[in-house]
């Protein structure tokens, strides 16, 4: 692939909130991908994970499809986990303190981690290291040196710290740290990019940028990739608000649970977690607006795409066939009435208030029973939470949930 379109593709679902950044960004890729061709070497990636929790859902893998990207283009992966940055967790995206855990817990699920991104990335074009192997031999004269690199203003103006201290809530010392460990991670790997989030943009543009120069190596490039929001199209996807897709469950789950994000929602599921060029997605956006290609038969293509690629042709076959048997050969009554939910509204309190059943016991045991199900995904627990979309019990009562 030219280099032109290597840019084009890694730099395909980025966000900096700035076009200039953006620009500026594209542009010390290409100049560095040219310098690595002179020199004949790969460039050299990195993503940082801090392993706060054992399960991962699709909106971890954002970062992961980037980083295959670069495998398949043949650059050098490393796979960075943060046991060390997860004692304090990443404060970037938070409007409360992280609880702190310990490093044994770290490690462990570190090591879940990797299991399971391996479903994504080449295991054996991958590095993986972890950050305790230098920021444990760290001394406090060295500390001190990275944190001059920085002013008190700079952490106080950031959004979540700002939200904190304008409510009065604690912002703790050490959170402020956060930064400056993900900097340092940055000099010792001494890599060309440096993959996350837009939560990360602080942490990536401005400390490790920061602290590479100030060591006097050239600073990576920070490639920001866009937030997935959850299954309801809107809030980002999380486990605790009910709207993620587990990648440890199965086809039939995963695809069912893509078939039901709102329309909306496509473009930036297939510029996030899929294996498409631009040009291919610009083709199948082109076929909706055209009218050519109908939205249902795009987002199956998506809802095959991603299930593809965690689990194959064979599952992702048997997992659409199931799809179509209960959903398409079994369509949903024309008419049916309506119920207005909330942002905080759970399953138990929706499915009493709005009729669907007799009471909150015969709620529960029909959760129980699999027989709840939001456009066509069961319910697994009686406080899920929802969003709009077609709630069924058993196979003949329907309503239709809106905001």
């Amino acid at each position: 692939m030219v280099i032109e379109d290597q840019v084009a593709l890694l730099m395909q679902g980025t966000e900096y909130g700035d076009e200039e950044i953006k620009a500026a960004m594209s542009a010390e890729l290409k100049n560095r991908l040219i310098l690595a061709e002179k020199e004949n070497r790969p460039l050299k990636i990195y993503c940082g994970y801090d392993p706060t929790k054992a399960d991962l859902h699709l909106g971890h893998t954002v970062t992961m499809r980037k980083l295959r990207q670069f495998q398949e283009l043949g650059h050098e992966v490393t796979f960075l986990i943060g046991d060390y940055t997860a004692l304090i967790g990443d404060p970037s995206d938070k409007d409360v303190t992280r609880p702190v855990i310990k490093l044994e817990e770290a490690r462990e699920n570190g090591r879940t981690y990797t299991q399971q991104a391996f479903r994504i990335l080449d295991p054996d074009k991958t590095i993986v290291r972890y950050n305790s192997e230098w920021l444990s031999k760290l001394n406090f004269a060295e500390i001190i040196r990275l944190a001059q690199n920085f002013t008190v203003q700079q952490f106080l103006s950031r959004e979540k710290f700002k939200l904190r201290w304008d409510k009065g809530d604690a912002v703790y010392l050490h959170e402020t740290l956060y930064a400056i460990m993900q900097g340092y991670d940055a000099y010792q790997l001494k890599t060309d990019v440096q993959v996350g989030g837009t939560d990360q943009f602080f942490n990536i543009v401005t400390a490790s940028r920061k602290i590479m120069t100030s060591m006097g190596i050239l600073p990576n490039i920070a490639m920001c990739l866009g937030i997935l929001p959850g299954t309801d199209g809107v809030e980002k996807m999380s486990k605790s608000m009910g709207n993620h897709i587990p990648i440890n469950s199965t086809p039939e789950d995963m695809y069912g649970k893509v078939m039901s994000i709102p329309d909306q929602a496509m473009p930036i599921y297939s510029r996030l977690v899929t294996r498409w060029t631009p040009d291919e997605i610009t083709a199948i956006e082109n076929g909706l607006k055209k009218g050519s290609l109908h939205p249902r038969d795009a987002k199956m293509k998506l809802a095959f795409e991603i299930t593809d690629s965690f689990y194959g042709r064979e599952g992702v076959e048997r997992a659409e066939a199931d799809f179509v048997n209960k959903f398409q050969k079994n369509a949903l009554p024309e008419e049916m009435g309506s119920f207005t939910i909330g942002a905080s509204d759970i399953c138990l309190d929706i499915l009493s208030g709005s009729g669907l059943v007799n009471s909150r016991s015969e709620g529960r045991s029909m959760i129980s029973q699999k027989a709840v199900k939001l456009d066509g995904v069961v319910i697994p627990d009686w406080d899920s939470a929802m969003h709009p979309g077609v709630l069924q019990v058993g196979k003949r009562k329907f309503i239709r949930l809106v905001k």
